[in-house]
Order: C-alpha cells, then sequence, then structure tokens
C-alpha cells in the first residue's frame, strides 16, 4: 500500500523530476507533485510526494526529514488526510 509525504522548505528551484530521483534512494516513488501558486505558477516551496510502500515512505522521512538539501533543512512526514471543503469555502453571512 502506498504513502503520501508532505514535504516542506523546498528549494524554490527544485523540479518535480529532482525531487523524484531524490526521493527514489529510499525507495519506489509513484508521483513527486511540487504545488504552486494559482495566479503566479511559482512553485510554494512544498510538496507531495507518494511512495509505493509504507516502508519506502518511513525510510523517505528518517533519511530525507532535517536533511539539508539546496541550503534548506527539508520537513518531511506522512501526509494528513486532504480536508473536504477546502478551507471552509461558502458565502460568509447567513441566509437571506
Amino acid at each position: 500500500m502506498s504513502i503520501k509525504l508532505f514535504v516542506g522548505n523546498l528549494s524554490y528551484d527544485m523540479t518535480e523530476e529532482q525531487l523524484k530521483t531524490l526521493f527514489s534512494e529510499a525507495g519506489g516513488v509513484t508521483s513527486a507533485k511540487i504545488i504552486t501558486d494559482r495566479q503566479t505558477g511559482q512553485p510554494r516551496g512544498f510538496a507531495f510526494v507518494e511512495m509505493e510502500t509504507k516502508m519506502d515512505g518511513q525510510k523517505a522521512i528518517s533519511m530525507f526529514n532535517g536533511k539539508n538539501i539546496d541550503g534548506r533543512a527539508l520537513a518531511v512526514n506522512e501526509a494528513r488526510p486532504q480536508q473536504k471543503g477546502g478551507f471552509g469555502g461558502g458565502r460568509r453571512g447567513g441566509y437571506r
């Protein structure tokens, strides 16, 4: 069963391919997605990496959490499940 990891404090110069290559040192990588700003398209400094197995994910966390990559200490941990509804959504105010 695969596991999704949150990777924070990424260098803005990191590419998805470089990220995938880096994490493949810990095991099989299913996908690597760097999150970008919707308006500007610029990287936001974090990504999600999906590892093939939970064991690969745990190995990646131990290998890369706190590791200095491109002058930045990565923050790597298991991603929390996405909340339904995003940021609460809906309209402000009450019903009329």
